[in-house]
């Protein structure tokens, strides 16, 4: 639910003039992937210098606040090639100011640099590895690496040396490399996280065809680009002055070693509703959960002369999918009302930055607060896309307990969490979890408070999105099951990064 911290936003255009405003603009689209730290590197070429040269403009805070000077734009980060990055940490410390992304370097074959969204699985062996050869890191977060293997490869041509370095990677990295001539965006051959491929404006205007890629396609509304597909999972796409292309499948694409396992909880929680993701909107496969909820777990029924039970989302993560759960539930016959119980303070950090719990159950009162006149007397169901720790919803019911609710029903739009994730989500630890402390989904519902708790079955999380997503090339459900696609003891977790 509100405890888990999304990962990151990357953003990349290419042959594009004011590229470093448009990538603001994509990284404000994407500002929900991550809101630790923000940053932009830009590709021109100094008259003075003779050469092409990378400026940088990175630190910590929102987007608007790190791009509050219009002269960055107009006198640093010219060019019109861009790649830009909304951080949340999910390897190395989220203190360290070297860990802002995008990174840079210049080295024997010219300037790069990357923007990263994932974790790599195998880190902790390549930084030794690293470390065993005398390499200095300048960061702790595992995106380092990736720049360390291109630049120490033995291949001489640039391409060669990116392609040599991913093959070394495990776990889920969808990139975005900017290098004097072209961007290319990688995803991992897993396909953990989403990475779509955008046309900026009509093509061959103004004698050029710009391309943009972006982690969802919310981003390229913003700047009124026109969605072309998803970069395939495994697929290395490279664009250059001459366009766009894949390149010869043997070359350009990843080996694939585990199978595709699209990460399944970009629908229940991390990606914009107006997201098109893995080739489906995220709307319409979040109304197919709340459905299928209806199906497993209805509304409780009551007497006819009471009133109907009024239904409410925890906002905003969880609206669509309470749509579609009280539609269903109507069509097979529940008397319920949707309603809006509770209201989100929009102007309030995440609910898990607060340290303590003492802390972050007041940060719930700040950031939420129920409507009274609709939860008197009423009873009430919240729905929501998903309970971690448990801290939010437990809050969340004694406040609306307190507004004066007859009965209170909790239903989940998706299954208990019963697992970390090591690609590239910063989940609690096993312990922390709220599934985890108890036996039953009863006892669950007892320490919540709530009169009755159900959540979406894996099977029905699965038949939901498969049958919502005609494309469906697989999906790791690893934080619901267990089943990890890829193997994951060698992740670095962020308490070891820390310095």
């Amino acid at each position: 639910m509100k405890n888990i911290k999304d990962h990151c936003g990357i953003f990349g255009i290419f042959n594009t003039p004011g590229a470093s405003r448009l990538t603001y603009y994509g990284l404000h689209a994407l500002q929900h992937r991550g809101q630790e730290s923000c940053g932009i590197v830009t590709s021109t070429y100094d008259e003075t210098k003779k050469r092409r040269i990378m400026p940088m403009h990175k630190d910590f805070g929102l987007v608007l606040d790190v791009f509050n000077d219009p002269q960055i734009f107009d006198t640093k980060l010219l060019g019109d090639a861009a790649i830009g990055h909304d951080r949340y940490s999910t390897s190395g410390s989220s203190n360290n100011r070297a860990n802002v992304q995008p990174f840079r370097v210049h080295y024997k074959n010219g300037n790069i640099a990357l923007a990263h969204n994932g974790n790599l699985s195998n880190a902790r062996e390549l930084r030794r590895s690293f470390s065993e050869r005398g390499t200095l890191f300048l960061s702790t977060s595992d995106s380092e690496l990736i720049l360390h293997l291109i630049a120490q490869s033995p291949h001489q041509r640039q391409m060669d040396q990116i392609i040599d370095a991913l093959k070394q990677l495990e776990g889920a990295f969808s990139l975005v490399i900017l290098t004097d001539d072209s961007l290319i965006a990688v995803r991992d051959p897993n396909g953990f996280r989403p990475l779509a491929l955008g046309r900026v404006g009509p093509p061959g205007q103004n004698g050029k065809t710009g391309y943009c890629v972006a982690s969802e396609t919310c981003a390229f509304d913003m700047i009124g680009a026109t969605y072309l597909r998803d970069v395939e999972p495994g697929e290395i796409l490279v664009i250059d002055r001459a366009g766009c292309q894949t390149g010869d499948f043997s070359q350009y694409h990843l080996p694939q070693r585990h199978g595709v396992s699209q990460c399944i909880f970009e629908y229940v929680y991390f990606s914009r509703p107006d997201s098109k993701i893995y080739g489906e909107m995220v709307d319409k496969v979040r109304r197919k959960l709340g459905k299928q909820l209806a199906h497993e777990a209805p509304i409780p029924h009551v007497p006819t002369e009471e009133k109907a039970p009024i239904v409410f989302s925890v906002p905003d993560s969880s609206n669509t999918a309470t749509l579609g759960y009280v539609s269903e539930c109507q069509k097979l016959g529940y008397r319920c009302k949707y309603e809006i119980g509770l209201i989100r303070n929009h102007y309030v950090g995440r609910t898990f930055i607060a340290p303590g719990q003492d802390k972050r159950e007041m940060r719930v009162r700040v950031k939420f607060n129920t409507v009274d006149g609709v939860l008197k007397d009423r009873i009430a169901v919240i729905v929501d896309d998903s309970i971690v720790r448990g801290t939010t919803a437990k809050q969340l019911v004694r406040m609306v307990r307190e507004a004066g609710a007859k009965e209170v029903h909790f239903r989940v739009a998706s299954p208990p969490v019963i697992s970390p994730c090591f690609y590239g989500m910063d989940f609690p630890s096993h312990e922390e979890l709220m599934a985890n402390k108890f036996g039953s989904t009863e006892e669950m519902g007892a320490w919540l408070g709530v009169d009755s708790l159900a959540y979406l079955s894996v099977e029905g999380l699965m038949k939901a999105v498969t049958s919502a997503n005609e494309h469906s090339l697989g999906y790791c459900n690893a934080c619901f099951t267990t089943n990890y696609p890829v193997p994951v003891e060698m992740g670095i977790t962020k308490e070891e990064n820390d310095w």
